[in-house]
């Protein structure tokens, strides 16, 4: 059984999935959990400390049994730039801001005079595409200097979409946002404010 299987299937008996697992030199071996997901569940789960330390404690009394020879093992969540691989991840993530990029440039065709022919970086929000496959949406805003004040006049940069499958895309990531004021619960649509 390959390396990839064992920690994937120790891993799902501890009610995680498995996102990524990476072995680099020196003998690191880095396991990234998530909580599973699937189609109409609304609670978020999050990977604690906690279940870490218990993947862990599983993956360390595996991997000496099947006798892997590693130096060091980190678990840790999948953190604000999680990778999307599956189109499951894709489903879950639909409304969030992604960085995408893709395996080959847009090209001419694509890009119609508005896009650079040679991008193949994307940041935008995911949406589900008309034809089945995917799309994100993205305005090319000028960047602004620290400090610079933007007229409240200026008229917002033209919003461009984009339309992808999957097997188009060399890497797909959450945008790493940071909102030091912590998560907040979504205001419900009877909310008055």
């Amino acid at each position: 059984m390959s390396l990839q299987q064992t920690i994937d299937d120790t891993v799902r008996g501890l009610g995680l999935e498995l996102v990524e697992l990476e072995r680099s030199a020196g003998g690191l071996l880095r396991v990234t959990v998530d909580f599973p997901w699937s189609p109409g569940e609304s609670s978020e789960r999050w990977v604690t400390v906690e279940d870490c330390e218990r993947v862990t404690r599983q993956l360390q009394y595996v991997l000496e049994v099947e006798g892997v020879d590693y130096h060091r093992l980190e678990v840790s969540s999948p953190g604000i730039d999680r990778p999307l691989r599956h189109a499951l991840d894709f489903q879950r993530f639909v409304g969030e801001l992604v960085d995408l990029v893709l395996k080959a440039p847009i090209g001419a065709a694509a890009a119609a005079g508005q896009v650079a022919a040679n991008r193949k970086k994307f940041r935008g929000t995911l949406h589900p595409g008309d034809s089945g496959g995917w799309q994100i949406v993205w305005r090319d805003e000028p960047a602004t200097k620290p400090g610079q004040r933007v007229s409240a006049k200026r008229a917002p940069a033209p919003e461009q979409a984009l339309s992808f499958e999957l097997d188009e895309l060399q890497s797909a990531r959450l945008a790493p946002v940071v909102d030091f004021k912590g998560r907040r619960r979504a205001p419900a649509a009877d909310d008055n404010d």
